[in-house]
């Protein structure tokens, strides 16, 4: 997964224009078709680290059904294990959620979590959530799926003041946390940055952003991850901001994509080899990114949302071939005058 702060207004720098982070592997069959186990996911992200990357990310789902192929069911490694062990494993990346569901976790044992995992990361943590969206996994683990907006409401209701202030008192339709306090806590004062995910569709949910969140995050790497498909969402979480009367420029903007990059990371890839790629039947036509930005002229197009626009956003990655085939996703967010992605 790509965390991108692409603010750079000051003067040319040797930085490159953004950052960029890992999604790592947790669905089942997406290294080389073989599902990727604990020390394959730890050896990917100590060498994303390594290599330069400057976040990793892992998703929150628990089966997909059809992701790649219709009645085709997929597991995934649970995201909160997982991100706890690369913490504990890693030492510069930022570690995030992509998003994880609240739908899944009462508040406050996730809020619990969320502060645990960012003292283990030493402060790394990017906590980024969502009212979950796929209805089979939620049934299929006993989740309840109605009213997913005003569950989401009333779980940042929970979460936020436990990490910002340490403690809540709160009683809701959904939820309730009495006289509740954080502690111990991670050393961070305030906690940790909250990314939501949200589209332009989900005005509610837009408006929680806006009220709420440290970063924006769209998801597009399920259908098309062109540069034109960020310009009308960034124009929804600006009216957003303004609605809720916000400065859009104190709201960092992020963005998932796909990319397929081939060749570009050692050695070529051969015709029918194996490489991991959602069908695109989620979220419409599947449109990545293909190669580096030498091959593929629509590169520029996203670091000019960067470069133009107050706060571009953030990505993502996964690997789907070991170190070659890469599901990717990147974005940008205009802030302090420099570029990041991750």
């Amino acid at each position: 997964m790509i965390d991108v702060d692409i603010n750079r207004n000051d003067a040319p720098s040797r930085r490159r224009p953004i950052e960029v982070g890992l999604v790592l592997p947790q669905i089942e069959g997406m290294m080389e078709e073989q599902t990727a186990r604990w020390n394959d996911l730890a050896a990917k992200a100590r060498l994303a680290e390594d290599a330069g990357f400057d976040s990793l990310w892992t998703i929150d789902h628990f089966l997909l059904d059809g992701l790649r192929e219709p009645g085709r069911k997929e597991g995934l490694w649970e995201c909160w294990s997982l991100l706890s062990a690369i913490a504990a494993s890693t030492e510069r990346a930022k570690l995030g959620t992509l998003v994880s569901a609240t739908s899944f976790r009462n508040p406050a044992l996730l809020a619990k979590i969320a502060d645990t995992v960012d003292e283990i990361s030493s402060g790394r943590l990017i906590l980024g959530l969502g009212s979950g969206w796929y209805d089979p996994e939620h049934t299929a683990f006993g989740y309840p799926f109605d009213h997913r907006v005003g569950r989401f409401e009333e779980a940042l209701n929970i979460l936020l003041p436990l990490l910002r202030d340490g403690h809540v008192d709160f009683s809701g339709t959904y939820y309730e946390s009495r006289e509740c306090e954080l502690r111990p806590r991670s050393s961070r004062e305030g906690g940790p940055p909250v990314l939501i995910g949200a589209l332009a569709h989900a005005p509610r949910m837009l408006r929680l952003v806006a009220e709420h969140a440290d970063m924006w995050n769209a998801w597009l790497a399920f259908g098309s991850s062109q540069a034109e498909q960020i310009q009308p969402l960034r124009e929804a979480v600006d009216a957003a901001c303004e609605k809720a009367g916000r400065d859009p420029a104190t709201l960092k903007r992020t963005a998932g994509v796909l990319v397929d990059v081939g060749s570009t990371m050692g050695g070529s890839r051969t015709a029918g080899s194996p490489v991991w790629l959602p069908a695109g039947n989620l979220f419409g036509p599947l449109e990545p990114l293909r190669g580096s930005p030498e091959e593929d002229s629509r590169w520029p197009a996203w670091l000019r949302q960067g470069r133009h626009h107050a706060p571009p956003g953030l990505a993502g990655a996964e690997h789907a071939r070991r170190h070659r085939g890469v599901r990717a996703g990147a974005g940008a967010s205009r802030r302090g005058g420099r570029e990041r992605v991750g």
